[in-house]
């Protein structure tokens, strides 16, 4: 995938951010030519989507993608603010 078929693709969807963010996540590793998360990890070990994660504050969350020892990601919406991802990545 090259960065103008990405932002083609991405600047015209209107998706929830559940309802896209894994698809989203795919297409950026193959903009970048990274391996996508079953095709490195198939048993979600160490890289998945959707990794339950125990917070900081206590408590139970979910990392939308969770790579270990290399990052947490977290998606939020249009016009939502990432100030929020990134506090509920810390909890």
């Amino acid at each position: 995938m090259t960065p103008h078929e990405f932002v083609a693709k991405w600047q015209k969807v209107t998706l929830s951010e559940r309802s896209a963010c894994q698809q989203h996540f795919l297409d950026l590793c193959e903009l970048l030519g990274q391996p996508k998360p079953a095709a490195a990890d198939p048993e979600g070990a160490w890289y998945t989507f959707e990794r339950g994660v125990t917070k900081t504050d206590g408590g139970n969350g979910w990392a939308d993608v969770w790579k270990k020892d290399h990052f947490a990601w977290e998606y939020k919406g249009k016009h939502k603010n990432l100030k929020d991802a990134y506090q509920q990545l810390l909890r």
